[in-house]
């Protein structure tokens, strides 16, 4: 049996018919860059989430960057992030010319340790960007509490936890603005790259789509305000996404009952580490990530058995060779480092089967029972 890490062809088939027909309206319309696709899913995403604004840019990477420069973040500045997350988290931030400053991880749950930021805090201290990894929300109180006492921005990276809530509240209303990524296999994703920004600030909304245009002003083209990028969503990645948008409450309700699956049928493997869940957030569960001994040994036993899985992430941040200027070791991050050598993210998607997860637990126990 094939269990893949993500099944896109499952969620198409599934959705085939209203997927089709919108590809094919933005083919007939020749609608492909901006347009009124892109607008009506901004339109949708934001009511959706209920903010006042959404901009729908290249990628998550963009969005990230064109949020951090339209805050005036950038040389002789530092932003506070996670010390394990995908290097668009860090890179964007040492791309405007600020410093990325790194912190290590809570050992249950994964995001940046809250506890550790304030210790981080200089002069030069700008931002704290919380990344919220693999579907649950990072401790988005006390992060607040902190950057307000410190005068210091919080920008959210949502790109794993799409309407996943903190308190009741969904990440990404609590800072100035939040980044999402619509890659593909995020827990909504377009057929390519995209990305979004939102905000509930009218004035950095409109700095964000005119920084996203080349800088050009809205009302004219080529009359061109400063000096920017081109990040745009096109109008088939809009389209497909507007088609799914109306089913992702039900896709992470079967995310949740995937997992909790997953819970019941591991908890009497005594190498297995199940996700511990926050008890004032809801996970949206885009990875199913366990910690084990034997990693390695049981990801390469896995894949002999046709199950595929993945590591979120194998070399956490600080020891990637992009950051060795700062001079970081292992010991600056003691539960980041340790959980690189012991998290594995199993399958989990709304349309994996029951027999599916019966043999990822099964590979599992039987991996176990030999070693």
């Amino acid at each position: 049996m094939h269990v893949p890490f993500v099944d896109l062809k499952a969620q198409y088939e599934n959705h085939k018919e209203e997927i089709d027909s919108a590809i094919s309206s933005v083919i007939s319309e020749t609608a492909f860059i901006r347009g009124k696709y892109v607008a009506d899913f901004e339109k949708a995403f934001a009511e959706s989430y209920g903010v006042k604004h959404c901009i729908a840019c290249a990628n998550g990477t963009d969005a990230l960057f064109i949020v951090f420069k339209m805050l005036g973040i950038g040389a002789g500045d530092e932003v506070i992030t996670t010390a394990n997350s995908w290097i668009a988290s860090s890179e964007t931030i040492s791309l405007t010319g600020a410093r990325v400053v790194f912190t290590d991880l809570e050992d249950d749950y994964y995001n940046l340790d809250s506890a550790k930021i304030e210790a981080l805090i200089t002069p030069r201290t700008k931002a704290i960007l919380p990344v919220h990894l693999l579907g649950q929300a990072a401790k988005m109180d006390v992060i607040m509490k902190i950057a307000k006492h410190h005068k210091l921005l919080v920008i959210e990276d949502c790109a794993q936890a799409h309407f996943a809530e903190f308190n009741g509240q969904r990440v990404g209303t609590f800072g100035s603005a939040a980044t999402f990524s619509f890659y593909p296999g995020k827990n909504l994703g377009a057929y390519g790259d995209a990305g979004a920004i939102i905000t509930n600030d009218p004035a950095l909304a409109e700095k964000f789509r005119i920084f996203a245009n080349h800088g050009a002003d809205r009302k004219n083209k080529h009359d061109h305000v400063m000096e920017g990028i081109n990040s745009r969503m096109d109008g088939l990645q809009a389209a497909i996404l507007s088609a799914k948008l109306p089913h992702i409450a039900s896709w992470t309700a079967a995310r949740k009952e995937k997992a909790a699956r997953y819970d019941a049928l591991l908890k009497n493997i005594p190498q297995v580490m199940t996700p511990k869940v926050r008890p004032e957030a809801s996970h949206v569960y885009h990875v199913y990530c366990i910690r084990v001994p034997q990693r390695d040994g049981l990801q390469e036993f896995l894949k002999e058995n046709g199950i595929d899985t993945s590591r979120h992430y194998p070399t956490i941040l600080p020891l990637l060779q992009a950051y060795a200027y700062l001079g970081h070791t292992a010991a600056d991050f003691p539960v980041a480092a340790q959980h690189s050598k012991e998290i594995l993210s199993l399958p989990i998607y709304p349309e994996i089967s029951d027999a599916q997860q019966d043999h990822v637990v099964n590979m599992i126990k039987k991996f176990y029972s030999a070693s």
